[in-house]
């Protein structure tokens, strides 16, 4: 059985797609795409059914990172999976409001060596999005060491 892994964000069009496309991206160049399995969603429901924000889809490209995901809202199947990773605080505390999860839930960051921030900001407003690609970038890589070792990949 695979490892589920789901990001988490406030809308689901800017971090946490950025995040599962890093991150399936990993997982692909790691040869691990049947054992881990990737996932978005957001804590609201605003942008469902849309594609993920110019901002992201620019920076992805940029770096050769395919992503043609849709926005969803988080869901009470989404506390199944192994690892509930959320981008800032507020999005725990709304992934907490669904109930007990299942498996892990934490920030992105907590991964990441060498980063001082403790939350991947929201570059919705302020466009920022290279910058969160740094950051998503080394919390993915940090995820992708943890899940390796812990579950013997």
């Amino acid at each position: 059985m695979a490892v589920r892994v789901t990001f988490v964000c406030m809308g689901n069009i800017c971090r946490s797609p950025m995040a599962e496309a890093v991150f399936a991206h990993m997982v692909s160049e790691a040869g691990l795409s049947g054992q881990i399995t990737t996932d978005s969603c957001g804590i609201g429901n605003w942008h469902e059914g849309q594609t993920a924000h110019t901002g992201t889809l620019d920076v992805l490209s940029k770096h050769q990172i395919p992503y043609d995901g849709r926005a969803r809202q988080i869901r009470a199947h989404d506390l199944a999976a192994e690892y509930l990773i959320a981008m800032d605080l507020e999005n725990v505390t709304g992934i907490k409001r669904l109930g007990a999860a299942q498996g892990e839930v934490a920030l992105l960051l907590d991964y990441a060596d060498g980063i001082e921030e403790m939350e991947v900001p929201d570059p919705y407003f302020n466009g920022r999005f290279d910058h969160v690609y740094s950051l998503v970038t080394a919390g993915c890589q940090g995820l992708l060491d943890h899940i390796r070792a812990y579950h013997n990949l």
